[in-house]
């Protein structure tokens, strides 16, 4: 029981969005709210979740709740960063992931750095392009960062060492 708590405890949580939804019924309007939250222990975790309820802190707390239990695991250079530029689409959503020099910070929009803040991420570049929808860039940015292939898994598909793939890419630059 403590195990978990400790577990739980480092995770950092980020509201990305909040929507109301209204319904017309015959007495008058009925609110609704629908959150989307990020979550992650900022060293390469992450997880998205979404919650609807009629009141905001129920339905961020369903949002929280659905992302701690859909996590995923992203390699990342040095924990900081990216290894090569990626995109990413999600419906009409797409993103455009750089790696970026030690230093360079987070620059990102919304949803994008709340991905990044979460995930651990220090130095990136990223642009959203088509679909501002907090929703689809968030789908679009995770899968941008799925798609990334690190030096350990080529090496391990080609046959080869880290290290001639690692000097290969840096000496061509």
């Amino acid at each position: 029981m403590a195990d978990f708590q400790k577990k739980d405890s480092d995770i950092k949580e980020r509201l990305v969005a909040i929507n109301r939804i209204t319904k017309v019924v015959k007495g008058g309007r009925r609110f609704g709210f629908a959150a989307l939250v990020v979550v992650g222990n900022q060293k390469g975790t992450i997880g998205i979740g979404q919650g609807k309820s009629k009141q905001v802190p129920d339905a961020i707390k369903k949002a929280t709740e659905d992302a701690k239990r859909n996590q995923i695991k992203i390699s990342l250079k040095d924990g900081k960063t990216l290894h090569h530029d990626v995109k990413g689409r999600n419906g009409s959503g797409k993103v455009l992931l750089r790696s970026a020099p030690a230093g360079t910070g987070i620059i990102a929009g919304g949803p994008i750095r709340a991905v990044c803040d979460v995930l651990g991420i220090q130095d990136i570049v990223a642009k959203s392009i088509g679909s501002a929808n907090p929703h689809n860039v968030v789908k679009a940015s995770v899968n941008a960062l799925l798609s990334q292939a690190s030096p350990k898994l080529l090496s391990a598909m080609r046959g080869k060492k880290i290290s001639e793939i690692v000097s290969k890419r840096e000496n061509s630059k």
